[in-house]
């Protein structure tokens, strides 16, 4: 079609639902408008699933931009930022902005959204006082935990304890103000709400349900709430979560019929010809819905519609929940209270905090609640959406029994429909997916979200991409089977090979394990003799010899050389705390041996660069300080914060729970450099969520984190579980450090351990598994006491820092 020929297409609002129903009309028929998107945020079009996200600080703006701006310049869209449409003329076809412009159009798309409800009582528009909906909110919510302590968040629904869970993680103390006694009342029965309450108070949440606010108390700003029972809570900081409203100004000034929201037939059509409203902002048969996937079902329809195809009406959406809160899965869909009529099929794990409900109506499933494993969330939404016929095959997968021997772990796939939804948030169809991996040839299912927008919003429906994949791929799917990399080039033989030859054959020496498995090299090389190395010690604690040769220079050493061929000496620092006798000595050793510079590190200590090599014992020996192993794979440093010592927010003892981890591990060898953090409270200030085992104290213990890397390959933590007492802590401490120890491939970080074995499967090992655990903690302590450290030798033995002395000369 000839540009000059095509059609105005202008949208108010850069949200989701109407930029998702533009993607499905580029899709459709690319061609056929000329198209102009008003927003009135500076900024391209972003998930707002993904604010609590972004207010916890796990993901950053950038990760939640769905669509940048290169997107609309490629897709010959016109984007228009920050500024606001004020005015739309039904009978001239125009849009009048803020900035005095026009746009004239043919089709019109009216997306504005909807605000926050704000309480109507006195005191709501005194500082302090914020809504969580977009950006500007998640700004002001993180500058508020930077100067206040006590926060309050007016609404336990799905919104407002995602925004406490935000709060708590920068910091805030944090407490839930709800008006009914159960919280999430829209989505959950008494039971899961007990749960959740539960598991978010064990996170440091704190509650008041049954509790109506009157007013809000203060001079300009904020400092109480005034309850209807004559109570009060002090807090510095408050948040409303009670709801949204419609925004319909602009629709109602221009004549178009509104209720609570902006009135549309079921194709998305206002009272007015060729406009039409999607999203949040609209009203469809008496309902506005405030959640994604029911708008982009009305966009999946508009969006055929407005290119002319045949569209079958929208007829209303069932609808899903899931909470977005690290560590906390709740799932629920359709009906969920009992009711009469109903049939219900419950189970409730208190030890293993799991709840599932399923419900029936004359044997139809019309819906459902999962708390604790949400796994089976997305078959469970579709027979509430099909409202299946109960089936004992159904109910078999329903109570755990049906993944039995034989059982097609891809059996719901395949019998899925090609047009059946997977993802909900992105309106793609199982048939979509199938065709991106055949045509486009797909292999991940990152590659399949760049590509379909599948998983891109919510990410609930990941698994089950996954699943599709799998079964579109069949044998070449790469998580199928296991690829089999031998240990190096110098042998066919793997990790696996190895390890059980040096148990089988009690082999504990390097040259024993070579002949054993017929090495081609006999020499081995720097790849496979320290891996081999490394394992005789982990299989064989009490009887392993180190093999000095079989080591990394800098591991012989104890000191990592630079380009220029110098050296660094790294001291260890305890949980980051150092003493004035300590930098004297380092003052002292940097002067005397000409040291070019002095420098703290990223974990918390100080180090020497530029040592010459025949300085290296002289050096440690003056210092008297044990070597903090920077080179070396093992435990590197225990970052800490000032914690309950000293910090007002510190909530545990940060330093010296950090001291005792980097005092009992240090030493120890493992498959890779190893990094720890201890936080006193949830501010996070020594960046727990990106080291290999990261802990955040709060008021009800400790959370714990594992998995994370700040180096190349960024990757957050992901939380393994929380615990009560320190004894806890250092215990699973030392399961998860073993446990990788056991199952880690040497130079594997675990980063990429956890993305290997999976976290559920880790978990299992060292949370779940009690005598599992406490073997790993036998095995571990069985380590830790053969342990020495060379450098303690060489300071207090004058004969063996001769020898040392003399070695490094003559190497």
């Amino acid at each position: 079609m000839n540009v000059t020929n095509r059609e105005k297409l202008v949208l108010i609002g850069n949200g989701m639902a109407g930029i998702n129903t533009i993607e499905q009309m580029l899709k459709l028929a690319p061609d056929k408008y000329e198209i102009t998107v008003i927003g009135k945020e500076p900024y391209p079009n972003y998930n707002r699933i993904q604010l609590s996200y972004l207010l916890e600080g796990s993901k950053t703006f950038k990760d939640t931009i769905l669509n940048d701006y290169p997107w609309y310049e490629q897709n010959g869209i016109q984007l228009l930022t920050g500024v606001e449409a004020t005015r739309i003329d039904l009978s001239t076809k125009r849009v009048q902005m803020s900035d005095g412009q026009f746009r004239p159009y043919d089709k019109l798309i009216i997306a504005t959204g909807s605000n926050p409800a704000m309480l109507p009582i006195p005191g709501v528009d005194k500082d302090g006082i914020v809504s969580f909906r977009d950006m500007q909110d998640c700004q002001r919510m993180t500058d508020a935990a930077c100067t206040f302590m006590r926060a309050a968040v007016i609404g336990g629904g799905l919104l407002g304890l995602e925004a406490a869970k935000g709060l708590l993680k920068l910091g805030m103390q944090v407490t839930v103000v709800h008006l009914c006694p159960d919280l999430m009342e829209r989505q959950l029965d008494s039971a899961a709400s007990a749960m959740l309450k539960a598991e978010l108070e064990e996170q440091g949440i704190q509650f008041l349900l049954n509790k109506k606010t009157v007013e809000i108390l203060g001079d300009n700003r904020v400092k109480s709430l005034q309850f209807e029972d004559g109570s009060k809570l002090e807090t510095d900081f408050v948040v409303m979560a009670v709801g949204i409203v419609p925004l319909t100004t602009l629709a109602r000034d221009c004549g178009l019929e509104v209720g609570r929201g902006i009135i549309v037939d079921d194709y998305m059509q206002t009272s007015a010809p060729d406009v039409y409203a999607v999203g949040e902002c609209n009203q469809h048969r008496g309902i506005s819905y405030g959640l994604i996937a029911p708008l982009f079902e009305q966009g999946a329809v508009l969006a055929k519609h407005l290119c002319g195809l045949s569209a079958q009406p929208y007829q209303g959406s069932i609808v899903s929940t899931k909470l977005k809160i690290s560590g906390v899965d709740v799932f629920s869909a359709g009906e969920f209270q009992d009711e009469p009529g109903l049939d219900v099929i419950r189970m409730q794990d208190n030890w293993k905090k799991t709840y599932k409900k399923v419900l029936l109506r004359e044997n139809r499933i019309v819906g459902g609640v999962l708390f604790g494993d949400v796994s089976d969330s997305a078959q469970l939404f579709k027979w509430v959406k099909a409202q299946e016929t109960m089936t004992r095959e159904i109910h078999e997968q329903l109570v755990g029994t049906s993944h039995m021997e034989g059982a097609d772990p891809l059996a719901f796939v395949t019998a899925m429909p090609s047009d059946e939804i997977v993802c909900g948030c992105n309106g793609v169809t199982k048939g979509m997916i199938m065709h991106a991996i055949t045509e486009q040839g797909l292999s991940t299912v990152d590659e399949i979200k760049t590509c379909t927008g599948a998983s891109r919003s919510c990410g609930g429906c990941k698994p089950m991409v996954e699943q599709i994949l799998a079964m579109t791929l069949g044998d070449r799917y790469e998580g199928s089977h296991t690829v089999v990399e031998s240990l190096c080039g110098c042998t066919t033989h793997n990790r696996e090979d190895v390890i059980s030859a040096i148990r089988d054959n009690r082999l504990t020496h390097v040259r024993e394990v070579m002949h054993v498995l017929d090495w081609h090299n006999l020499e081995g090389c720097t790849k496979c003799r320290p891996a081999i190395n490394y394992y005789i010690g982990m299989v064989w604690p009490e009887a392993f010899e180190d093999e000095k040769d079989s080591r990394f220079v800098n591991e012989r050493l104890h000191a990592n050389i630079q380009k220029d061929g110098t050296y660094t000496v790294v001291p260890r620092m305890y949980g980051g705390v150092t003493t004035p006798e300590q930098l004297r000595k380092i003052a002292d050793v940097a002067d005397k041996y000409d040291v070019k510079m002095v420098k703290v590190t990223g974990g918390q200590r100080l180090i020497l660069l530029g040592v010459k090599k025949a300085d290296l014992p002289h050096i440690w020996e003056e210092l008297g300080m044990p070597s903090g192993y920077a080179y070396a794979k093992a435990l590197r440093t225990v970052k800490t914060c000032v914690g309950s010592t000293f910090c007002r927010f510190g909530t545990q003892d940060s330093i010296g729970m950090g001291i005792v981890l980097e005092k009992k591990f240090e030493r120890l060898w493992m498959p890779a450099k190893f990094k720890m953090a201890v936080n006193g409270c949830p501010r996070n200030c020594a960046e727990a969520e990106i080291k290999d085992f990261g802990i955040i104290g709060n008021e009800g213990g400790w959370e714990i984190y594992v998995g994370g890397n700040g180096g190349v390959k960024l990757r957050a933590a992901d939380l393994l579980c929380k615990v009560k007492t320190d004894e806890e802590l250092i215990e699973l401490a030392g399961a998860f450090i073993q446990f990788y120890r056991e199952t880690g491939k040497y130079g594997e970080r675990t980063s990429d351990w956890i993305e290997r074995l999976g976290l559920p499967a880790i978990a299992q090992e060292i949370v779940e598994n009690k005598e599992r655990r406490k073997e790993l903690v036998a095995r571990i302590e069985l380590a830790l006491q053969g342990l020495h450290d060379p450098w303690r030798e060489v300071v207090e033995n004058e004969g063996l820092r001769h020898q040392l002395y003399e070695n490094i000369h003559v190497k």
